[in-house]
């Protein structure tokens, strides 16, 4: 067991995104000095983390010595990208090694709406590939370690992200939801992780095109004032106009929330130690006068887990089916791991059944509608069981190994994905192991301001663990 940690006395010290910004804003820190502390952080704790896919340390050093700013609230603040979304000059490689690298010719619309809030990437972070796995263990890279406790998981697939902003590297950096890995990654590393409401932030094109468009893009940071500071930040230059606005949220709610509790998914109870958790959580929220009722089950239909497998590996499929028109003439199937293979070959014996489960998905917000016209909030553990160890989502494990395990421990966080409603996990809770455990928070489409409201109630009420510095 080590705990890894880059937290030092430098310009970015132990201060948070929204604090950096204000620093730099006061004249108190430069650009350049928070851009070189974040690179020497990098470099201190990656060889052990391994989060970093493409360094581009040159480009920031370039941009944080511009006498012009770089625009926005977070100008100069350093952070990250996930290697699942188009920024110019950078390849994206999806997490694999499946075809050669291209640099990307130009920003897609995400990072268009990322990098104008200031935020000044560093390079990119490493993912499960295609991120089909709650856990990044390339065959090839490596596996993503948690600063924690690095014989565990950094959780996936915005694993190298995680790692990083708990480890002290950047204070905020870019994750994206599609089945809990904004949420996933949150949980695992201690971390403030908002699946925002579908259509909330901007998608790249290829994420746009799904029939069910279960990513969302987003952020994982340390505090929950960064968190919403963000969503304030993006909504000034790419606002969703159908969608009510977050705002600008800097405090605790005034309305007492009608909470309703669920230690059970769809298919399994979580574990009795998450069990314990989750209602300790429900005390505490009792004990700041919210409203909490404890439900037997969710109101799913049982056939959810098996549509969205299905789906899953309908998309895995379009991947590798259209892999060389996709990335290139380079692309060979043969270098992709044994989950998405698996997942394209179950897609490929149940094509008949997509259409069927395509529908069900699109129509599942039905079923969550009802819990949301007698609550406000519901509260689950955001996986349902503890921090996995490297190794046991292991890719070039045999498929239905993987799958049985994924099933199993990623048990509460797709069902946002499929309804488009916000989902928040919140590092409330430790596990026996030492390491932090998520607990989640969802709403009714719309309501991410709620959310954040009383994600700043709680964070007052029982502060964040963060890991010591070096």
């Amino acid at each position: 067991m080590m705990q890894i940690s880059s937290f030092t006395d430098d310009a970015l010290g132990d201060l948070d995104a929204v604090g950096v910004a204000d620093a730099l804003r006061a004249g108190e820190i430069s650009r350049v000095e928070v851009v070189e502390a974040a690179i020497a952080r990098t470099e201190k704790v990656n060889p052990v983390l391994n989060g970093l896919v493409h360094q581009a340390f040159e480009r920031a050093r370039g941009r944080a010595g511009a006498r012009q700013p770089y625009g926005g609230f977070f100008d100069g603040v350093p952070s990250f990208i996930k290697d699942n979304v188009s920024v110019a000059g950078m390849p994206t490689m999806q997490g694999t090694d499946a075809w050669e690298p291209r640099v990307e010719s130009a920003d897609g619309d995400f990072a268009k709406a990322y990098l104008a809030t200031g935020l000044l990437p560093l390079g990119k972070t490493q993912m499960s590939e295609f991120g089909f796995s709650a856990a990044a263990e390339h065959p090839r890279l490596g596996p993503v370690r948690n600063p924690w406790n690095t014989d565990y998981t950094a959780g996936a697939s915005s694993s190298g992200s995680g790692a990083f902003v708990a480890a002290g590297v950047v204070p905020i950096a870019h994750a994206n939801d599609g089945g809990g890995s904004i949420r996933i990654p949150a949980s695992c590393n201690g971390l403030v992780g908002l699946k925002p409401t579908r259509g909330r932030i901007p998608l790249d094109a290829g994420h746009r095109q799904m029939p069910v468009r279960i990513v969302a893009n987003g952020v994982l940071t340390r505090t929950v004032r960064d968190t919403a500071a963000f969503y304030r930040e993006v909504e000034k230059t790419w606002r969703n106009t159908k969608l009510p606005a977050i705002g600008d949220v800097r405090g605790p709610g005034r309305e007492r929330l009608r909470v309703a509790v669920l230690t059970r998914s769809v298919m399994r109870d979580c574990s009795p130690e998450m069990k314990a958790l989750t209602l300790k959580t429900a005390a505490l929220l009792d004990g700041l006068g919210h409203h909490v009722e404890h439900l037997d089950e969710p109101p799913i239909p049982k056939y959810f887990v098996g549509d969205f497998v299905l789906y899953w590996a309908f998309l895995a499929m379009a991947q590798v089916r259209m892999g060389a028109r996709a990335f290139g003439p380079s692309f060979d199937r043969t270098r992709l791991d044994n989950l998405t293979l698996g997942l394209e070959q179950h897609a490929v014996r149940n094509l008949h059944r997509v259409p069927l489960a395509i529908a069900r998905l699109a129509t599942l917000r039905r079923s969550t509608a009802r819990i949301y016209r007698t609550y406000d909030v519901v509260l689950m553990p955001t996986l349902a069981d503890t921090t996995v160890p490297v190794g046991h989502l292991d890719p070039t494990a045999d498929y239905h190994q993987i799958m049985d395990r994924l099933i199993e421990w990623v048990a509460f966080t797709p069902l946002q994905n499929v309804t488009g409603e916000p989902a928040i996990s919140l590092p409330l809770a430790e596990s026996t192991t030492g390491l932090p455990a998520g607990m989640m928070f969802g709403a009714a489409m719309g309501h991410d301001a709620r959310l954040l409201e009383l994600a700043f109630e709680l964070e007052a009420a029982q502060p964040f663990r963060q890991i010591p510095g070096s």
